[in-house]
C-alpha cells in the first residue's frame, strides 16, 4: 500500500451516512479520496458512484477490501454490522472509521478494538461533535479558563426520526433516539470534560410518537454525572418536528457559553413558494424556513475525516477512537438499564453482555407500567 499521496478510501454504504461522508471528502480533497463504493442493494452503489464520480462499484464489501490500493474504510452501514465489517477490513489489514455507536454490544466493542490491534490498524470512530468548529471554539476558550471550574454541559440533538428504516428495528439498531443521537451527546461530554470518568448515569425514556414503527424510545432525558464533579444534560428526540435542532450550553462558575448549531449558520426566509432544501429533516420550505450553508462543514464531518486520513499517514495522532466508542456504549448500556429499573445507574455499570441496550429498557416495562397508574 502507499505511504505516501491522498489516502484511498474505500465506503461501505449508500445512504444518508455515506452520502455525508463522499461529500466531506469532495469538500477537503487534499489528504484522501473516495476511490470505491459497496452497498448490497442492487443498483445503489452505481447510483451512489457515478453521483459522486466514484470509480469502483461493489455489491460486496468483501470483494473491495481485495483492493489492494485501498487504505482506509469508512463502515457506515446499519449498527449491526459494525463488528463483522470490523473484523474483515481490519484481516485485510485497512485502518476503519467505524460510525457511532461503534457496535451493538459491549462484547463486539471490545472485540472490534482487539482485532484491529492484532493487525496493527487504526479503529477510529465517527463522533463529528469533537470537530464541530462552534464545539471546538466552546472548548478552546473552556480550556483556557475562560468559563472557571465547569459545572454543567448540555447538549441536545432532537429531530422527527432518521432517514433509512433499518434505525427503526431494534435488532438492527439495537435501540432508538438515545442509541442513535445519545451517543454524540455522551461523547462530547465525555471530551469536553477532559475524559473525566462517567460516575453515574440516570435516564428517562418513552414511545411519544413512533409507536406504530417501533418498539424503541423516541425521546430520552439523560443525566451523566462525571468523577471531576461535573454534570451533563443530554437530550435526544426524534419526536421533534421542525427538522434537525442541535446545540450545547455550558455553565461554568466564571462563565456560561451557548452554541447553536444551525440557527447560527442559517438565513431567516420567507417563501411562498418553497425551495430545495433548507436544513437536515425539516419537512417543508414554505412559509418561514431557516436554511442553513456550509452545513457538513457546520457539522465538522469533512474535518474529522480529513484528520483520520493524516492519522493514517502518521501525521496526526486519533482524536476520537475505538476505545471512545467503547466508554459511550458502556455509557448508553447504563443509561437504558436505568429508564428500564427507574434509578441512577453507578458506573462501571456490568451490561450482560448478549443483551442489546434497549433490551434493558424493555424487560423493565413492569417497573414503568407500575409507576404509570
Amino acid at each position: 500500500m502507499e505511504s505516501h499521496g491522498k489516502v484511498k478510501v474505500g465506503i461501505i454504504g449508500s445512504q444518508f451516512q455515506a452520502d455525508i461522508h463522499a461529500a466531506s471528502l469532495q469538500i477537503m480533497p487534499h489528504e484522501a479520496e473516495v476511490v470505491a463504493v459497496a452497498s448490497p442493494t442492487p443498483g445503489n452503489a452505481a447510483a451512489f458512484a457515478k453521483r459522486f464520480n466514484i470509480p469502483r462499484v461493489f455489491t460486496d464489501y468483501r470483494e473491495m477490501l481485495k483492493e489492494r490500493d485501498i487504505e482506509m474504510v469508512s463502515i457506515c452501514a446499519p449498527n449491526s454490522l459494525h463488528a463483522q465489517m470490523t473484523k474483515d477490513i481490519a484481516a485485510a489489514g485497512k485502518h476503519i472509521i467505524c460510525e457511532k455507536p461503534l457496535a451493538m454490544t459491549i462484547a463486539e466493542g471490545e472485540e472490534m478494538i482487539a482485532v484491529a490491534k492484532r493487525h496493527g490498524v487504526l479503529l477510529m470512530y465517527g463522533e463529528e461533535l469533537l470537530f464541530t468548529p462552534k464545539y471546538l471554539k466552546a472548548k478552546e476558550m473552556a480550556d483556557a479558563g475562560a468559563f472557571g471550574k465547569i459545572y454543567l454541559v448540555k447538549q441536545s440533538e432532537k429531530h422527527f426520526g432518521p432517514h433509512s428504516e433499518w434505525f427503526w428495528d431494534i435488532n438492527r439498531s439495537g435501540g432508538g433516539a438515545f442509541m442513535d443521537l445519545g451517543c454524540h451527546g455522551i461523547a462530547f461530554s465525555y471530551w469536553f470534560l477532559g475524559r473525566s470518568p462517567i460516575a453515574s448515569v440516570y435516564c428517562q425514556m418513552g414511545t411519544h410518537v413512533h409507536a406504530q414503527k417501533t418498539k424503541a424510545e423516541d425521546d430520552c432525558l439523560c443525566i451523566l454525572e462525571f468523577a471531576n464533579g461535573a454534570t451533563a444534560l443530554i437530550e435526544n428526540s426524534w419526536a421533534r418536528r421542525g427538522g434537525m435542532d442541535d446545540r450545547i450550553e455550558v455553565f461554568g462558575e466564571a462563565g456560561v457559553t451557548y452554541a447553536n448549531l444551525h440557527m447560527g449558520n442559517a438565513l431567516a426566509t420567507y417563501s411562498e413558494n418553497g425551495y430545495g432544501y433548507a436544513v437536515e429533516k425539516a419537512p417543508t420550505t414554505k412559509g418561514w424556513t431557516y436554511p442553513v450553508f456550509e452545513e457538513l462543514w457546520n457539522y465538522g464531518t469533512p474535518q474529522e475525516l480529513t484528520h483520520f486520513a493524516r492519522c493514517v499517514r502518521g501525521k496526526e495522532t486519533p482524536q476520537s477512537t475505538g476505545e471512545d466508542g467503547l466508554v459511550v456504549l458502556h455509557a448508553l448500556y447504563a443509561g437504558y438499564a436505568s429508564a428500564g429499573e427507574g434509578r441512577k445507574i453507578a458506573m462501571p455499570f456490568q451490561a450482560p453482555n448478549a443483551k442489546k441496550p434497549i433490551d434493558l429498557w424493555l424487560n423493565g416495562s413492569a417497573y414503568r407500567q407500575a409507576a404509570s397508574r
